[in-house]
């Protein structure tokens, strides 16, 4: 959905309304859900308006059994950059959770290499100062209760990028895994942290 816009407000007197293209609704039961997607679309093409036909579905999204002990839920889904899915909390009751979905989590480590890769010769204090922003941002974002160990791979692959790209600066680097610890206590990188309690 990066570049359709199927909603158009008039914004004027520097007044910006949000685009509201993404929906999740939830139902007690199959046969209300099914009622209320067959009466959307014809809802919707009175304002001119439609569904999408590759990105609206109907799923189960039910509480596993309570004694189911092992495994997943019924199904899962992505919305917004998450894949919400069901899991046992500490308590071992079945919650909802969200984890960054695996396209993201690929597409920000892609990003991650690029930059290093080509911001190597820069100035270490330029190249620091990007990585913080970018991971600050990541964690601003994706950083809900449940989403930890995403957070921590992102965080990982960063520092080992950044050593890897570091020692490529010259072909007689002497930059060890020991000096680079050295350095990131010059040049910290932000820790993991959850910023949105959900539960």
């Amino acid at each position: 959905m990066r570049r359709e816009l199927p909603v158009r407000f008039r914004e004027g007197l520097g007044v910006q309304l949000p685009r509201a293209t993404r929906l999740v609704m939830c139902f007690e039961r199959r046969d209300d859900a099914e009622r209320v997607l067959a009466v959307l679309g014809k809802r919707l093409e009175r304002f001119g308006l439609k569904l999408h036909p590759d990105k609206t579905r109907l799923i189960c999204f039910e509480r596993p059994a309570r004694a189911q002990q092992q495994g997943k839920g019924p199904d899962s889904f992505d919305f917004l950059g998450f894949t919400v899915h069901w899991r046992r909390s500490l308590k071992g009751q079945w919650v909802p959770t969200f984890k960054t979905s695996g396209k993201r989590l690929r597409r920000a480590m892609d990003a991650i290499t690029d930059f290093c890769r080509d911001r190597r010769h820069e100035p270490v204090q330029a190249q620091h100062a990007g990585l913080v922003r970018r991971l600050l941002g990541w964690y601003h974002y994706f950083g809900v209760s449940g989403n930890c160990r995403s957070l921590q791979r992102v965080a990982l692959h960063v520092a080992r990028t950044w050593h890897k790209w570091l020692t490529r600066r010259s072909q007689r680097s002497r930059l060890t895994w020991e000096r680079y610890q050295d350095l990131l206590k010059s040049f910290p990188l932000p820790p993991v942290r959850v910023y949105v309690r959900l539960w």
